[in-house]
């Protein structure tokens, strides 16, 4: 049995490794919507960039990205909608939602 640092049970589904068995019951939710038409385009792990990589007196500062773990778009309410399966908030994940909204205002961050 192999756990990360916050002791979910990692899964494997359809060849995916997922954190927790939470995230991969959730994918397998996604696929059956998927199929059945209520979503489409579903995408794992995508990457929103939240700031870019700049330069300050000679220091280069890396970029700041947001990893999801489902991003789809929603038939019924026709907009793309971003998850996050969450069992437990980091203050990291807490700054990066935040700056995600701030940024991507048109997307629907919602947390599993």
């Amino acid at each position: 049995m192999v756990y990360n640092k916050y002791k979910n049970k990692k899964v494997v589904i359809d060849g995916i490794k997922f954190d927790s068995q939470k995230e991969g019951r959730r994918y397998t939710e996604l696929k059956l919507m998927e199929r059945c038409g209520l979503i489409k385009d579903l995408e794992l792990q995508k990457i929103y960039e939240l700031q870019p990589t700049f330069k300050k007196n000679n220091k280069t500062y890396q970029k700041i990205t947001y990893k999801a773990d489902f991003s789809y778009y929603d038939i019924e309410r026709e907009q793309i909608i971003v998850e996050d399966v969450k069992g437990f908030k980091t203050e990291v994940y807490k700054l990066k939602k935040k700056m995600f909204e701030y940024k991507y205002p048109e997307l629907t961050l919602r947390e599993i």
